[in-house]
């Protein structure tokens, strides 16, 4: 992952600081891949594109209350790219594949204390890789109850709309559609 990161173009500030705290925990023998670490480890998200790149997959998730793009945990996966198809097809049903292998995003996001499964969660970082993935939005699709409540193709700035997360929207989901322009 160190490698990967530090092939990767950012694409702004944000990331360019978000990608050095990574790498310097990496290199400092930090274990980020495992929810172990309490205060921080990976995840891996998807920015599921159609075909023609005009829709965008989203999911409204069960403890953010809000439309959210799909992903999940490394746990223990130290391919992100592997964690984001799975997490795909495990909350939508959908079969996807690489727009390209290469990382397409990269943000460490705060996680507020939530309860999951019963059990409190104390607030932590999630160190996220995004991946550009496509799949075809003429397929049935479904939800996983467990994590969310639908799942849904929306136009590109509906998808950004359909949040509720005002973060997300301005430094995230915007970033997402503005890097489609080159993909």
């Amino acid at each position: 992952m160190i490698e990967k990161l530090r092939k990767y173009k950012p694409y702004n500030e944000q990331e360019e600081k978000d990608v050095k705290e990574m790498i310097r925990r990496l290199e400092n023998g930090e274990e980020l891949f495992l929810r172990d670490n309490v205060s921080a480890h990976f995840t891996a998200s998807a920015w599921v594109v159609s075909p023609d790149r005009k829709k965008v997959l989203m999911a409204y998730h069960n403890i953010y209350d809000s439309w959210a793009w799909l992903g999940g945990h490394a746990d223990g996966e130290h391919d992100l790219l592997k964690v984001a198809i799975k997490e795909v097809k495990e909350e939508s049903g959908l079969d996807v594949k690489p727009v390209s292998e290469d990382i397409y995003s990269v943000e460490i996001l705060c996680v507020d204390g939530h309860i999951k499964n019963g059990q409190y969660v104390s607030s932590h970082l999630h160190f996220n890789v995004t991946y550009l993935l496509e799949g075809d939005d003429k397929l049935p699709i479904r939800n996983k109850p467990d994590e969310n409540k639908a799942v849904a193709w929306f136009d590109r700035e509906e998808a950004i709309e359909k949040s509720r997360e005002e973060w997300f929207k301005k430094n995230i989901y915007r970033k997402l559609n503005d890097q489609l322009k080159g993909a």
